[in-house]
C-alpha cells in the first residue's frame, strides 16, 4: 500500500513519529488503498495536540484550518495534508457538528467516532491497518454499514446520511439493513443540513457507477429533497412505450448518460413533472403532455434552493424543459437546432434522449436515429454554415459596402443566415453581399 501514498503524506507522519507521536492515514484514503484506488487526498491523524503540531511543523506553512477541533493543514512539499489530532466528539445538538471536542491520546476512541465502517480505518507506516470496526470485511463484502448505533450517527450528523447514498451509488456498495432503516428514520434531519452540503453529495452521488441502484432504494431520502421522487415510485405510466413505473425509468435513464454531473442531474429530473400531468386517454393509454416545462419548473426550484451555480442552472433547466424535443434526420432542421442551441447542447440533448430512449420499452428503442442526428451534426459543424460566425460576410464587410451602421446591418446578417441554413443560398461572399444589396431597399 505504500506505493499509493505520497512522499509528502509520508514525510509528515515520518516527522511527528519522530518527534515520539503516534500518527498515521485515516478514512477513505484507507479504504480506498484497500480496493486498489489510488487516493485523490491524505488524512492524517494523530495523538499529538495541535500546539505540539504546530511544534512538530515549525518550518512549515501551518494554516489553523479548524484547530478548535484539532484540525490544522500542513503544506509538505507544496501539498497541503489536513492533519487532525485524535477526540472524541461532544454533544450535537444542529444534526451537523459537535457542541465541543476532547483531545484522546486513543486511536479507537477517535475511529469509533467515524461515520462508517469503511471509513473507520487507520494504517500505519509500519505495523499496516488498524481495523477496530471490522470494515476490511465490509470492503470485501461491499457494505456500507454504520460504526456503532447508526441513528446515533446519524443523530450526531444528519449529512451521513447522503454519504451512504453516495458511497452506494460510487462504490457499488450495498447499504447494511440497520443502517438504512436509521437513514429512513433520522431522514427528517436533512433539513438542519446546509444546502451547499447536500448539492455536493447529490453531484457526487449521481456521478456513480451504481446510481440505479441507489435511486431505487433510496427515492424516500431523495424525496426529503424532491418529493416527486416518491410519488414517482410505482407510478404506473400506462402506454406501449414504457416497460418501468417512472421512478424506474428515471433510474435507468440517469444511469445510462454519459456521467456528467449536469447530465445526470438533468436526467434524475427529467420526468418529475410526470405526476403532475399524467392523464388516461379513452382507451387508457397514458399521456403526460407539458410534463417536460413542469419537469423544468421542478429542477429550477432545486436547483435555486440547493444554491447551484447560474451555469449548471440554466444548462440543467434547458436540458429537462427540452428533452422531449425531437429532431428528424433533415439537414436544414438540424441546422435550425445547431444555430439555436449551439453545437454542444445540441449533442448533449441528443445524449440525454438516447439515455431516455434505452429506458424505454427495449422493443421500441431507435438507437440508430440517435447515432445518426450526432454524425449528422458533427459533419454540418465542419462543413456547413448555421451560425454567423461561419457565415462568409460580416458587419464589417456590408460598411465597406455603403450600409449604415446600425441596426439594419443585424437584420439583414440574421435574413442572410436563415437562407444559407435553408439553402435559399451558397455561403459565398460575392451572393451574399449580393442579396444584401436587395435586402437594403
Amino acid at each position: 500500500m505504500l506505493n499509493f501514498i505520497d512522499k509528502s503524506a509520508q514525510r509528515a507522519i515520518r516527522m511527528l513519529e519522530k518527534s515520539g507521536y503516534q500518527a498515521g492515514l485515516v478514512g477513505g484514503c484507507v479504504r480506498d488503498m484497500l480496493m486498489g484506488i489510488p487516493p485523490h487526498d491524505f488524512d492524517i491523524t494523530t495523538n499529538a495536540t495541535p500546539e505540539k503540531m504546530k511544534f512538530v511543523f515549525q518550518k512549515e506553512r501551518v494554516i489553523e484550518t479548524g484547530i478548535k477541533h484539532g484540525t490544522l493543514t500542513v503544506i509538505i512539499d507544496g501539498t497541503p495534508l489536513e492533519i487532525t489530532t485524535f477526540r472524541i466528539d461532544g454533544e450535537y445538538k444542529d444534526s451537523r457538528h459537535p457542541e465541543s471536542v476532547t483531545f484522546s491520546r486513543n486511536l479507537k476512541s477517535d475511529l469509533e467516532r467515524r461515520d462508517f465502517t469503511v471509513n473507520a480505518l487507520y494504517y500505519d507506516l509500519d505495523e499496516g491497518v488498524v481495523d477496530a470496526f471490522d470494515g476490511e470485511n465490509d470492503i470485501k463484502n461491499k457494505v456500507i454499514r454504520a460504526v456503532g448505533d447508526p441513528e446515533k450517527r446519524f443523530c450526531e450528523d444528519a449529512l451521513r446520511i447522503l454519504r451512504a447514498i453516495r458511497f452506494s451509488s460510487v462504490l457499488g456498495f450495498e447499504i447494511e439493513e440497520k443502517t438504512r432503516q436509521a437513514m429512513l428514520k433520522c431522514k427528517h434531519l436533512l433539513k438542519n443540513i446546509s444546502a451547499e452540503r447536500i448539492a455536493v453529495e447529490i453531484n457526487k452521488f449521481v456521478l456513480g457507477k451504481n446510481v440505479k441502484n441507489a435511486i431505487l432504494q433510496n427515492y424516500e431520502i431523495l424525496g426529503e429533497l424532491c418529493p416527486e421522487f416518491i410519488k414517482m415510485h410505482g407510478f404506473n405510466q400506462h402506454n406501449n412505450w414504457h416497460i418501468y413505473d417512472v421512478l424506474e425509468h428515471t433510474a435507468v435513464a440517469v444511469e445510462s448518460t454519459p456521467p456528467l454531473m449536469h447530465l445526470r442531474l438533468s436526467m434524475l429530473f427529467h420526468d418529475t413533472g410526470k405526476v403532475h400531468t399524467f392523464f388516461r386517454d379513452e382507451k387508457g393509454i397514458g399521456h403526460f403532455y407539458g410534463h417536460g416545462e413542469k419537469s423544468a419548473e421542478i429542477v429550477r426550484e432545486y436547483l435555486n434552493k440547493y444554491k447551484y451555480d447560474n451555469e449548471t442552472k440554466e444548462k440543467v433547466y434547458y436540458l429537462v424543459k427540452h428533452h422531449d424535443l425531437y429532431t428528424e434526420e433533415d439537414e436544414v432542421l438540424i441546422k435550425k437546432r445547431l444555430n439555436r442551441m449551439g453545437k454542444e447542447r445540441f449533442l448533449e440533448l441528443v445524449q440525454i434522449q438516447r439515455a431516455d430512449n434505452l429506458a424505454q420499452n427495449p422493443a421500441l428503442t431507435k438507437m440508430e436515429h440517435f447515432d445518426i442526428l450526432e454524425e449528422m451534426a458533427r459533419d454540418i459543424s465542419l462543413r456547413s454554415c448555421f451560425d454567423l460566425k461561419s457565415l462568409a460576410i460580416n458587419g464589417s464587410d456590408l460598411v465597406e459596402n455603403g450600409f449604415e451602421r446600425g441596426a439594419k446591418i443585424g437584420e439583414i446578417l440574421n435574413t442572410l443566415l436563415q437562407e444559407v441554413i435553408e439553402n435559399k443560398l451558397k455561403n459565398e461572399r460575392n451572393i451574399l453581399l449580393s442579396r444584401a444589396q436587395s435586402l437594403k431597399q
